[in-house]
């Protein structure tokens, strides 16, 4: 008979305890994660030779301020620059549901027929690469004439930003739609599935790993048009967003509230990516291969 050797004095309820007080709790392990740790090491790196240079060769904050210049003006700003960002905020969302609804649709009407998809798609290219900075004037102008008072700079923003995120859903949805395994569509036909039925059991769920990545894709691009639009209609008051902030800073050589501003935004657009990639993570988790973990 086989004698399981225990430290003396310990009893296995004991060991258990001893066990759980070594594990982290569950919402604090991807924190500690290498995932997050590599890059936070690095940021923190980077950030220490930023202060260090910048204290050495005495660079005055007007040319390059300091992590730390920039920290302090954020905390004094943040009354204002905050309230500026989440106009950007709400910019950027309603664009990019926007993009999100009209990519799935038109995507869906390009996979019920190759001629739509020839026939249009090449004008979402000629979208996609035509600068946002040249047309937005133009944007600006039309919806004003359409939409009376302050809502018409508002529209015209979110019109520019659903620019910039609409094609790569698209894009990548279409892509998803049409790689459907040609046995299981084979399949479908052989027993008389109809085109809805073939499109919801079938190509969407093929589709959702193509559509997901597109999604990680637009929501950064909706940010980055939300912000280049504001920097072209150039609008203050109230409803004036982060783009504005960074704007007036540069002009006034408040170079530490203008990285503030830029600081903001990137931390915005980082949250927009990690969210979106953890709801793609969390849809395919337990069947696509980019997210089932290796058990070997």
């Amino acid at each position: 008979m086989s004698v399981l050797h225990q430290p003396s004095g310990q009893s296995p309820e004991k060991l258990a305890d001893r066990q759980k007080l070594k594990k982290l709790p569950t919402w604090l392990s991807p924190l500690f994660s290498p995932d997050v740790l590599a890059p936070a090491i690095v940021g923190l790196f980077v950030l220490l030779l930023w202060e260090v240079g910048v204290r050495m060769t005495h660079t005055p904050p007007y040319l390059l301020p300091g992590p730390i210049a920039v920290g302090q003006t954020l905390i004094q700003e943040w009354g204002i620059l905050f309230p500026a960002l989440l106009i950007t905020f709400k910019i950027t969302i309603v664009a990019f549901v926007a993009a999100i609804v009209s990519g799935v649709l038109v995507a869906v009407l390009f996979t019920q027929s190759k001629w739509i998809e020839r026939s249009f798609f090449p004008y979402a290219v000629i979208l996609q690469t035509t600068p946002i900075v040249a047309i937005a004037p133009l944007i600006i102008l039309w919806v004003r004439q359409v939409v009376p008072g302050q809502n018409s700079i508002f529209v015209s923003l979110v019109i520019c930003a659903w620019l910039v995120a609409f094609f790569p859903i698209l894009s990548n949805t279409t892509l998803g739609l049409n790689s459907a395994d040609h046995n299981l569509i084979n399949l479908f036909q052989l027993y008389k599935a109809s085109r809805w039925q073939s499109l919801i059991y079938l190509r969407l769920p093929s589709a959702l790993p193509y559509f997901l990545g597109g999604l990680r894709i637009s929501g950064g691009l909706s940010l980055i048009g939300a912000v280049v639009a504001e920097f072209v209609a150039g609008t203050g008051g109230n409803q004036s967003g982060i783009a504005y902030q960074i704007l007036m800073s540069s002009f006034n050589l408040q170079i530490p509230r203008m990285f503030a501003a830029l600081f903001m935004t990137t931390v915005l657009g980082i949250l927009i990516f990690a969210t979106l990639t953890i709801i793609s993570d969390f849809l395919l988790r337990h069947w696509h291969e980019s997210a089932v973990k290796r058990e070997n």
